[in-house]
């Protein structure tokens, strides 16, 4: 089984991902990783470079070599990845795949971005009164995407263990 994570940025996905793949003893691949290894470069130079259009073409490509590949892991999408070309399409076509959004409110997102704003280079130069504006804008039109996931896990006011033990519980 493929385990693919979505959801928003500082959602969670990286962390959780690690520790469900520990957990199952399956490799963990970062979506945006996987395409900067690829690239050789990071992805905020590959947007700089070759622009937006050029890195969702690659995302796509990738998703794609990764949804054919025999064998199974956890997959953590960048939080765009649904919401371009027909990705949510190809993993809910596949039946090797699993999807699981890690859904969080607004105020959820915009506290822990608040502490990690100079590593996200989207929202690096908002104040906190924007920062809200744009996460509230950005869930509003992503969550169609991210809401075609198989399952939904709310991440707000839960810690990691927890959120891993609802994901442990969908997946036996």
């Amino acid at each position: 089984m493929k385990i693919i994570l979505l959801g928003y940025m500082a959602s969670g996905k990286s962390s959780i991902g690690k520790i469900v793949a520990e957990k199952y003893t399956l490799p963990f691949i970062d979506l945006d990783d996987y395409i900067e290894k690829q690239e050789g470069k990071s992805v905020s130079a590959i947007f700089k470079d070759k622009g937006e259009i050029y890195f969702r073409r690659k995302e796509n490509e990738c998703l794609q070599e990764l949804l054919h590949h025999e064998n199974n892991f956890v997959l953590s999408l960048g939080g765009g990845t649904p919401c371009y070309a027909n990705n949510m399409q190809l993993i809910n076509e596949s039946v090797t795949c699993l999807s699981i959004y890690l859904q969080a409110k607004v105020a959820t997102i915009v506290n822990r971005l608040k502490n990690e704003k100079e590593q996200r280079p989207l929202v690096a130069n908002l104040n906190e009164n924007d920062l809200d504006e744009f996460v509230a804008k950005h869930l509003f039109e992503r969550s169609f995407f991210y809401n075609q996931a198989t399952y939904k896990v709310n991440i707000d006011t839960k810690d990691i263990e927890t959120i891993c033990s609802e994901i442990y519980s969908l997946l036996t």
